[in-house]
């Protein structure tokens, strides 16, 4: 689908560059991160899509910074992961939230931000994911009970396991080896690890795709920004960050 200049979206474990590139023109950039939207907005963007973001070790972008962008009539849409998160947050302030995991946050079914969070490996590598997020898993064992592959009761013990762990430790194999400590029935376990190579949902993924086709839509219709909703206030901190650029991490693109 080709769409016009001016569209960027922040992209890292939750979907291959390589497979939204063949879906949206667009210029794709690293997982979002303190001071990017900032930078990025002097190149005068039409768009922006969030999906993967960083925290913890790299300082998570500003709610403020999206403000911006909106007030400065950008149209910022965010999905999946960090995106969602964002948009639950700003969508009364315009920013566009799209898919399961932004719906959800945004109506309180879901509330922590680990729901989202994985562990992945380098940029150079593609950030391949080394551990699976808990909205994934929630969305499976759904499914799983509802096509009766296991009870809803042994599905909501699943989660529950799931849950307790720290994310960078959420995966199935050790979901299945402590529900088997915990003494859930074999077969149950048995059959859920049949079903899941063909049955099992990645909701970030199938998030990330209905954002890409949602802008792709808003492009080739000639989209405009949703009106700001809102003053924006400058502060002394906001205009020192915006005088300095908020150089956070070195080789960024937005370098």
């Amino acid at each position: 689908m080709q769409t016009p200049d001016g569209l960027y979206l922040f992209l890292g474990p939750t979907l291959s560059r390589a497979d939204a590139a063949r879906r949206l023109d667009a210029t794709y950039l690293p997982p979002v991160a303190q001071g990017d939207i900032i930078r990025l907005c002097a190149r005068k963007p039409r768009a922006i899509g969030i999906v993967d973001g960083y925290f913890e070790n790299i300082p998570s972008v500003w709610h403020k910074e999206i403000l911006h962008a909106i007030h400065q009539g950008v149209a910022v849409f965010g999905a999946s992961s960090m995106g969602a998160l964002r948009a639950a947050e700003l969508h009364p302030f315009g920013m566009i939230g799209v898919g399961a995991v932004f719906e959800a946050f945004r109506d309180g079914r879901l509330e922590d931000d680990d729901e989202v969070a994985v562990i992945h490996g380098p940029a150079e590598l593609g950030y391949p994911v080394l551990s699976e997020a808990m909205v994934n898993i929630r969305r499976t064992l759904a499914d799983a009970a509802q096509e009766g592959v296991v009870p809803a009761a042994t599905a909501r013990r699943l989660e529950a396991i799931a849950k307790a762990l720290p994310y960078r430790e959420r995966g199935y194999g050790r979901v299945f080896r402590l529900a088997a400590a915990e003494g859930l029935p074999d077969e149950e376990l048995a059959d859920l690890r049949h079903w899941l190579p063909t049955g099992r949902c990645d909701q970030k993924r199938e998030d990330a795709l209905d954002l890409l086709r949602t802008m792709g839509r808003w492009a080739s219709d000639g989209g405009r920004a949703p009106e700001a909703r809102f003053h924006f206030e400058h502060t002394a901190l906001w205009d020192r960050a915006l005088r300095d650029g908020a150089h956070h991490r070195m080789g960024n693109p937005l370098d």
